[in-house]
């Protein structure tokens, strides 16, 4: 029988201000009710899930392991649910009662694009659940960790753009300057820093956002058609006995994969009491598989103010340098006092020696609350180590200051004294020439829907087609208190909503 939600309540994000006393107390927030669009097909009890962050010691551990357990038992379920289409399939709006309905990627209290069916669902369940923005986009990023280690990981590095619709600002997400854990291997970076974003903007318990991934790494995922191309073209050279039958051939689409060592560093992971604990233990495993010594410094994720831009449609709000984010800006800026028509998205470009490999995903909820993640291992399946004792890929991004100059994440938004005005989040992966398709996209939109046809028409960017002929562009955007989520190629994402 399928599933069916009952009412929920979705609250609006609250953000966390450093120059705001421990003893201020939240404002009131306006609730609302729906029903859950697109079932998801296992539901850890949330009851017990938001009340493990404030058990002490023991009792935290005793409870998170129960909710692991619960969400092994119910994983068969949702196993049989996506194994008939291994590849995932795009969210849909189903009618509402009274015969209410919307176009697929429209949705009334919040949404999820991902590159991952099974990831997309999570974020859902956890906006449904309760959760915000934050919770869902972080715990569909340690989804995303586990089923497509070709793109992203525990050894990625992650980079964020977060705006908070209820005080009017953005944030970003930084892992700090790329480090080398050997020659060839990047310092891992990602927990400490998803976690951090988590702590000051999350809502749901830590924990509860790690059940999902935890239960798919020990219980096992199934290969979509992304994973299985990337094993097909890299082959299985030090990716066994992880991703590769018995005989080293590799797995194909629809085969079940499992990495109970990952599951493994995402329960520790889950009963660490500091963000800056939360990579400690994964660090000492690889030093130790490794053969290295002590102390190494660790990563040094941070949170700082947004760059923006003030336009006339807006403010826009993108990810400080080292990554594109200001070379975006000035690009955007040039564009838009020149008046004239948006650049071409996909010049020529000299061959580079390593094509980035990145992942990306976007939430969205209807207050306008926005979280855009982007993460890379730098080429397919990173270095292409497999850390033994956690089951983690290490990237083969190192110290160099182009590292990460494709990340740039974009939001328009409107002035904090307009809270009904309209915002838009671009985010895409996977081509060095990434701000000039983002500049482009960006002016598309401002242009209006005859313009935008026109200049989508003239340039070849229609939704057949990707981004310069590879990666991913994604879009999230609140139009008349709805979320629409979009993708270019349009069938490479899976999206998610209520």
């Amino acid at each position: 029988m399928e599933a069916v939600a009952g009412p929920v309540v979705y609250q609006k994000l609250v953000l966390w201000d450093p120059s705001l006393g421990s003893d201020e107390e939240e404002e009131e927030e306006e609730e609302e009710t729906s029903e859950l669009v697109a079932p998801y097909p296992w539901r850890p009890q949330d009851s017990l899930g938001s009340k493990v962050g404030g058990l002490p010691g023991a009792w935290a551990r005793l409870v998170a392991a129960l909710l692991l357990l619960a969400v092994g038992f119910s994983l068969a379920a949702r196993q049989l649910y996506t194994s008939g289409d291994p590849t995932g399939s795009l969210g849909s709006a189903a009618p509402r009662p009274g015969g209410h309905s919307h176009h697929p990627g429209v949705y009334h209290h919040g949404a999820i694009i991902s590159p991952a069916a099974t990831c997309s669902h999570l974020g859902q369940e956890l906006l449904v659940a309760g959760g915000n923005v934050v919770d869902a986009g972080v715990g569909a990023a340690l989804c995303l960790a586990v089923v497509h280690p070709h793109a992203t990981g525990l050894g990625a590095m992650f980079w964020g753009l977060f705006h908070n619709s209820t005080s009017g600002r953005s944030t970003a997400l930084t892992s700090g300057p790329a480090q080398t854990l050997a020659p060839g291997l990047g310092l891992p970076s990602a927990l400490p820093a998803l976690r951090l974003l988590h702590t000051h903007f999350g809502r749901l318990p830590w924990p509860r956002l790690l059940l999902g991934p935890t239960t798919l790494a020990q219980e096992g995922f199934l290969v979509d058609t992304a994973l299985a191309a990337a094993l097909a073209a890299r082959g299985t050279k030090g990716l066994c006995p992880l991703l590769c039958h018995t005989d080293g051939t590799p797995l194909r689409p629809g085969a079940r994969a499992t990495n109970p060592k990952l599951a493994g560093v995402l329960h520790t992971a889950a009963l660490t009491a500091a963000p800056a604990l939360a990579g400690d233990a994964l660090l000492s495993l690889l030093l130790r598989d490794l053969g290295l010594q002590g102390p190494l410094s660790g990563p040094t994720p941070t949170l700082e103010p947004a760059v923006q831009l003030a336009v006339p449609q807006g403010i826009l709000s993108t990810t400080p340098s080292p990554s594109a984010g200001p070379e975006l800006l000035a690009m955007l800026e040039a564009a838009l006092h020149s008046g004239g028509p948006s650049p071409d998205p996909c010049p020529p470009l000299p061959q580079a020696p390593v094509t980035p490999v990145g992942s990306v995903l976007a939430t969205i909820d209807s207050s306008g609350s926005v979280l855009l993640l982007t993460s890379s291992l730098n080429s397919s399946f990173g270095s292409g180590h497999l850390s033994p004792s956690t089951g983690v890929l290490l990237s083969n991004l190192v110290a160099q200051p182009t590292t990460s100059a494709w990340a740039c994440p974009l939001i328009l938004h409107g002035s904090p004294d307009d809270a009904e005005a309209d915002v838009l989040g671009l985010v895409a992966s996977g081509t060095p020439a990434v701000a000039k398709v983002m500049t482009h996209a960006l002016l598309s939109h401002l242009a209006g829907p005859q313009s935008q046809a026109q200049h989508q028409h003239q340039q070849g960017l229609t939704p057949s087609t990707s981004v310069c002929g590879q990666g991913t562009l994604l879009q999230v955007a609140v139009q008349a208190e709805h979320t629409h989520v979009s993708s270019v190629p349009s069938g490479c994402c899976t999206f998610q909503g209520f």
